[in-house]
Formats: C-alpha cells, structure tokens, sequence
C-alpha cells in the first residue's frame, strides 16, 4: 500500500493546508477527496490564486450573467464568486473544524491588497468579509505591515479568525504574535469569550532563498578570486529561509511560556501557531520538498500549492527536524554580516514586504480587468 506522507507528518503535531482554491475542485469533489483522504486540513487563498481561478473560466459565467442583472458594478461581482467559493470550501472542511475542536478546518480570504497601508479601511473589510461569508471557520488574511497589526488587534479583539499574512523578518513574526495576544486580551477585558477565535502568522520562504540566492549569484559573477570567500557564500545559498524559520519558532516557543499568554491560554485561548508559506521550491537545483521536510514540528502548519502536495505524498522524508540544527541557524543569519559576505538581511525583507504586495495588487487589478471584459461579453446588447 501506498504511504501518504502527508498524514505522516500529522503525527508530528503539524497541519498540512493548501495553497490554492478554484470552483473547479470544488464542484468536481477534488477538494472534498483532498480534505478526507489525502491529509488536507486547511485552504489558503490570495488574489493570485483567484485570478489564475476565474479569468477565463466559463465556469463562473452563470453567477457573473446573475451579477449583470442584478446591475452589481464589476467588483461586487468578483466578491459574489469568490465569497460563494471561500462558503462552499469552509463547507467541505466544517468537520475538520469541528473534529479538531477548532485547530483546523480554516478557509484564508485576504482582504483587498490594495489597503495594506490603511488601517481603518482593513478593519472595516476584514468586519465586512467576516460577516458576510458567514462562516465560523473562515479566516481573514491581513498582512503584517506597519498599518495591518493594529487592524489584526482590533480584528482579533472583535472575535475575527486572522491569518497574519506577508511576514519575513523575525521581529515582523514577533509583532504579528503580540499583536493576537493583546487582541485577546482587548476581549478578555470586555467580558468576551476567546475560546472560538483562531489564528496563524504566515511565515514566508521560498522567497527569501531567491532574493539572497540572486544576490549572491551577482557576486559569483563578478568573479572572487579568494576561494574562501567563495566557498562562505556558496555555503549560504538557499539556506537562509529555513534558518529564519527555524529561529522564528524559537520566538514563537518564549511566546507562549510568557506570562500573558498562559494567562489568556487558562480562560481556552487557542494558540497562534506559525504556518510555513511560500514553500514550492523556485530553484531546479533544491528538492522539490525542501521547505517541507526541514520544517516539520509540533503545533504549526505548512501551506503548499498542490504541485508541492504531490511531491511530499509521494517523496517526503518525514521526521521532526524543526529544532534541529537550531544553533547553526543563528550563526548563519551572524554570517550574513560577515564583510566578506555583506549581505543586508534587514533591507532584503524589506524589499521582499514592499515585492508581496506587489504581486498581490496586480494579479488582483488584472483579475478586475478580465472580470470587466467578461461583463461587457455577457451583457446583453
């Protein structure tokens, strides 16, 4: 019999969800045959999973002819199809929720990227989208920008499921936890239950590897005659993402043994766990299931795109090595500063926050813009 490593890996305290969502497998019972035999356990969503969905399928079209006549502008349909997407998933996962008290079973919908930087308009469409799907086991997604953190702490103090999206940094990762804790702790206060609200911070990998990796690519190019130095950077190439990860969780364990979060973890809070995103490998010259296998371990998640799923059923060497080779990770992350590495991991981040939501806004402004040319083609004359 075939072993499916995806449910080994559940045995090591981590949650397997996918990074995608279409109609397509939903409608076709995919989805369904993924959540209850094949290990899935959550979905995650963003507006370039959704335009790779819609643009160009017909099989939107009878909701958007619906849309039409109801005389919705463009955007309220794209939120019609979508919010009818995100109910019909949380559906399907609803006994997972419901098997596992809560942990899992979540569906991911970001709010709009173009808010990002814009606290209150987040807040309010983090409110709308919550009440308007209507489903317990929803989650919203807010990066976790400088603007965003104050609306996932008003967000989670309302009782709003949050996944934390775009973190690079470590620091960002600690921002995100405290966020949620002084959110539960805002209801607490108001006499609220904590018990139901559910959260992630979104982790992300693969990304980094590639911006680092091109970075030291251009310096190989140049040419270095010391072959130490070579030898240091090639030493560094594709592994600064799993290291950032892997001292990211060491934050996350001092978290939940301070104080105030045993504190709110007495009256049922639920734990904010890590979940590892970005994790298909981009280079050809890495496993295909690298930023799976290295980051097995209790109480977090890995999100992977469906490629990725395929890969690790059939090829993953399962074992808990999250806390493996720790301290090497902090001399790697030192190393970065070496001069003759000089690599400004702090500036890299930063590059990589600004670059996410750019590669959110315009696969969602381009998905509007193929809505509106399928609105004009199905209007009747």
């Amino acid at each position: 019999m075939t072993i499916n490593r995806l449910l080994e890996i559940k045995k090591y305290g981590q949650s397997i969800w996918m990074d995608n969502l279409s109609r397509d497998i939903i409608q076709s019972g995919e989805l369904k045959d993924l959540v209850e035999n094949k290990g899935i356990s959550g979905i995650t969503s963003n507006p370039t999973i959704f335009e790779k969905a819609i643009a160009g399928n017909a099989i939107y079209d009878r909701d958007i002819e619906a849309g039409i006549r109801a005389g919705l502008p463009t955007y309220k349909i794209y939120e019609s199809l979508v919010f009818q997407d995100i109910r019909d998933a949380c559906d399907i996962l609803r006994p997972v929720y419901e098997a596992s008290n809560g942990l899992d079973g979540y569906v991911s919908i970001e709010v709009p990227p173009t808010i990002a930087h814009d606290t209150d308009a987040t807040i309010t469409e983090a409110r709308r989208y919550f009440q308007e799907i209507d489903r317990e086991n929803v989650m919203i997604k807010i990066p976790g920008t400088e603007a965003g953190l104050p609306a996932v702490e008003q967000a989670i103090s309302e009782g709003i499921n949050i996944n934390i999206t775009l973190l690079f940094k470590v620091q960002s990762y600690i921002n995100a936890a405290w966020a949620y804790i002084r959110g539960l702790e805002k209801r607490v206060a108001q006499g609220q239950d904590i018990r139901k609200i559910a959260s992630v911070a979104s982790f992300f990998l693969s990304r980094i590897d590639s911006k680092i990796d091109s970075i030291i690519d251009a310096k190989l190019a140049k040419g270095i005659e010391d072959a130490n130095i070579e030898a240091k950077l090639r030493q560094i190439r594709g592994k600064v993402a799993i290291a950032n990860a892997k001292i990211a969780y060491q934050e996350y364990k001092k978290i939940v043994q301070s104080d105030r979060y045993q504190s709110l973890a007495a009256k049922g809070a639920k734990v904010q766990r890590l979940l590892w995103a970005s994790t298909s490998t981009k280079d050809p010259l890495y496993s295909d299931v690298m930023y799976v296998n290295e980051l097995i371990g209790p109480d977090t998640v890995n999100t992977l795109p469906p490629a990725t799923i395929e890969a690790c059923a059939d090829h993953c060497d399962v074992a808990n090595r999250l806390e493996t080779n720790v301290q090497q990770a902090y001399n790697l992350m030192e190393s970065l500063k070496d001069p003759d590495v000089n690599i400004d991991i702090d500036a890299v981040m930063e590059e990589l926050i600004v670059e996410g939501i750019d590669k959110f806004v315009k696969p969602f402004q381009s998905l509007l813009n193929s809505l509106e040319n399928k609105v004009k083609q199905l209007s009747p004359v």
